[in-house]
């Protein structure tokens, strides 16, 4: 039997990894190990360590000593330190990561230097921030890539990566999306409180290296939400640096009956309300996945998301800049952009997932990697 071990920092890489959690749980070639850190163990953000505890696994290890600093290179050591125990205990066989988070980063270094295999959920992804750096140095201490896309398979070739340990499955997350299985949109009102009919879903979160001019960038988009005079489903931006200036201006939020703000949306909840909503707009890579899954026109503001997409292929959504007009304008224009795009993925990432690792040929590779030389 083969233990796997799970790193989630957030509730975003929870919702991502979530369905292949689920289906190693319930095969009995594998035992399934989930250890949960960063922004799960933050009050303010919603103590989002509890979703994981409710979707009942049997070995969940949370990291409620590590603590929480607004330095991400302390938190990265913090949690390199705390894993490095439970690892040394648990001794699986494999540490799945995903994305470009500090806390994943952590999960490959660990991974690496104990001589663990590392599997790397969605490398081989741009998004034109410090991001992209991070998610390519797990890349380069991943063993095995699970990517989205035959363009992340490519970048990954083009960094040296041996293309044996490289597989396309999807984004794990359609698999939810396209299950059926999420609540009904009643119940998500209900359970949520929110009484709007027809709304938009904003989520902003900090671009780090423009920490010194976000207040400058926040304030058009916040202003452009109210000035709409449209209802607002409005979630509290990630921890990364600059969160605090995004969330004091999201202050003006309070007390309008437009706006409905939560700290965080249990993943399933979340989707039923991106599902029905009538656009959503910031600059969140939901709005540039998920969003097209469903046909939600999206609006997507600045740099963070840039290189992720081509406004050839996905038609749902307008990008503009931190600028009022431009976003009252593209709010007034999401009608022309309701469209479904299925770019990175079909609901069965999972299913391709549990079939590679249940090979035994999948295990059978040097622990150490091979740095391939491209013809040019």
């Amino acid at each position: 039997m083969k233990k796997i071990l799970f790193l989630t920092g957030t509730r975003a890489d929870y919702g991502k990894m979530k369905p292949l959690m689920q289906a190693l749980e319930k095969d009995d070639r594998f035992e399934l190990y989930i250890y949960v850190c960063g922004m799960h163990l933050v009050k303010k953000f919603g103590n989002t360590y509890k979703e994981v505890q409710k979707d009942g696994y049997k070995n969940v290890y949370v990291a409620y000593g590590i603590g929480h600093t607004q330095s991400q290179s302390v938190n990265l050591g913090n949690t390199i330190s705390s894993l490095s125990g439970y690892v040394d205990m648990v001794k699986p066989d494999m540490i799945i990561i995903h994305g470009d988070r500090m806390d994943a980063l952590a999960g490959a270094v660990v991974g690496a230097l104990h001589n663990i295999f590392v599997g790397h959920i969605e490398g081989g992804e741009l998004t034109g921030t410090i991001d992209d750096s991070i998610r390519h140095a797990i890349s380069k201490f991943a063993h095995f890539h699970f990517v989205c896309s035959k363009d992340a398979k490519r970048r990954l070739i083009q960094m040296g990566e041996e293309k044996s340990r490289i597989f396309v499955i999807g984004s794990p997350d359609i698999d939810v999306m396209l299950s059926g299985n999420i609540p009904s949109l009643e119940d998500a009102k209900n359970k949520y409180n929110i009484e709007f009919d027809k709304y938009g879903i904003f989520m902003y979160h900090p671009v780090t290296t423009e920490y010194d001019v976000i207040d400058k960038k926040i304030a058009p988009v916040v202003n452009a939400a109210i000035e709409s005079g449209k209802n607002f489903i409005a979630v509290y931006p990630n921890n990364d640096l600059g969160s605090e200036i995004i969330l004091n201006e999201m202050k003006k939020f309070e007390g309008n009956p437009h706006f409905a703000v939560f700290p965080s949306i249990r993943f399933e909840y979340f989707l039923t309300l991106l599902k029905n909503a009538s656009f959503m707009i910031g600059n969140s890579s939901a709005g540039i996945r998920e969003c097209g899954i469903y046909g939600v026109p999206d609006i997507d503001i600045g740099t963070r998301q840039s290189g992720r997409y081509s406004a050839e292929t996905s038609k749902n959504i307008q990008h503009v800049n931190e600028d009022e007009s431009e976003i009252i304008n593209a709010i007034d224009n999401v009608e022309s952009y309701r469209r479904k795009e299925f770019l990175y993925g079909d609901g069965k990432s999972s299913e391709r997932f549990v079939k590679i690792i249940s090979d035994e040929k999948f295990w059978d590779v040097e622990i150490q990697k091979q740095f391939v030389e491209l013809d040019f």
